[in-house]
């Protein structure tokens, strides 16, 4: 990617008062983070923008500590993952308020997992989270996932270890930046994390894992993956955030149900109460429920769709091309194409029997 369309994105990544949701509607209106640039140096503001906001974007701080940070970042060794790009994370594409920029520390390609898996829970495990996380982790083995979590204290850190030590990949999610190790007592640990699947962190080099970037490294672990289980949780904490970042990005979520006096249980409870997870007892409750079994396409199926696609037209040929750049929901689709839900729900079902899409978990439509 373009060094100057890095820095100007992550300049706008940090603009107080824009946000990333706000960054990839101003790009998007202007086709690069550098059009919009050089629009604002001329002046060209766009009647969906709001002047007062496209005045105060690019300020020379932000444009000299964005050029800092790139080059710190290539001094480190660190990837750029921009989400206009091919190697960023498809699942958190998905997701609106997905970062612009990631910084990546180890060469895997999350995008070379179909099968993604965060797991998150409280920080004070106890031993019946535990063993149910190694089996959990074992039963997973063969399908080899990707296991997602946030490197801290508690189940974050024994997913890591357990799917390390069942040669399993894994990957971590930072809420600070990589200047330092947080907690420091992971420190061993992360060389073997990095040489399994690496880690990811939107903030700058020296930030320091202050309260709120938890949260926000949350959203990242939840839309990284195409389902998350809690393993464990009492009634507040932030896997029940990431639960539920999770269920608005239209994500399977799993939980481990406990008894009801167990206050690391309670939280895991209150989601199927509230019916925002499903109740898992192993891993194969997973597998079954996600249709891994089911999934496995053979290379011939595929290899047809080419052939396939030529004899597509009307709308199964639109809905196909629609799903080029990005997967979607059907009523995205409905309202795009401005057709009835039935009429996109038909052509979808036509589509999916041909073996050109998949209707993925949370009803995510994608094209093979």
């Amino acid at each position: 990617m373009n060094f100057n369309e890095l820095m100007y994105a992550l300049a706008l990544q940090e603009t107080k008062g824009v946000g990333v949701i706000t960054a990839r509607k101003l790009i998007d209106v202007y086709g690069s983070a550098i059009q919009l640039f050089f629009a604002h140096q001329t002046h060209r503001i766009e009647k969906e923008v709001n002047p007062k906001l496209f005045r105060q974007l690019f300020s020379k701080a932000s444009l000299l500590k964005a050029e800092k940070e790139l080059k710190l970042a290539e001094d480190k060794g660190l990837k750029c993952l921009y989400y206009k790009d091919d190697n960023y994370p498809r699942y958190l594409l998905e997701s609106m308020d997905a970062p612009l920029i990631l910084f990546q520390d180890g060469s895997c390609d999350v995008n070379s997992y179909d099968r993604i898996i965060s797991i998150v829970g409280t920080r004070n495990m106890t031993n019946y989270g535990r063993g149910f996380c190694e089996q959990l982790i074992i039963s997973l083995k063969a399908y080899q996932p990707l296991i997602v979590s946030g490197f801290a204290y508690g189940v974050d850190i024994c997913s890591h270890l357990e799917a390390l030590k069942h040669e399993v990949p894994t990957a971590a999610v930072l809420a600070h930046g990589y200047g330092m190790i947080y907690p420091s007592e992971h420190k061993r640990f992360y060389q073997q994390v990095k040489e399994s699947g690496g880690f990811l962190s939107e903030f700058p080099y020296d930030e320091q894992p202050l309260r709120g970037n938890f949260l926000r490294r949350n959203r990242i672990v939840a839309g990284l993956s195409e389902a998350t289980v809690v393993i464990e949780s009492a009634m507040k904490g932030g896997s029940l955030v990431t639960a539920d970042l999770a269920n608005s990005y239209h994500k399977e979520v799993f939980a481990l149900p406990g008894r009801s006096s167990d206050v690391y249980s309670k939280g895991c409870n209150h989601l199927f109460k509230t019916h925002k997870a499903s109740m898992i007892t192993s891993g194969e409750d997973l597998i079954e429920q996600l249709g891994w079994k089911k999934s496995k396409t053979s290379i011939a199926s595929r290899t047809i769709q080419p052939q396939l696609f030529l004899d597509l037209e009307g709308d199964e040929k639109k809905i196909y091309e629609l799903l080029s750049t990005n997967s979607m929901y059907s009523d995205e689709m409905a309202r795009i194409m401005e057709l009835p839900i039935y009429k996109i729900s038909n052509c979808i079902f036509q589509l999916e029997m041909k073996g050109l899409i998949e209707v993925l978990p949370g009803k995510l439509i994608r094209r093979l």
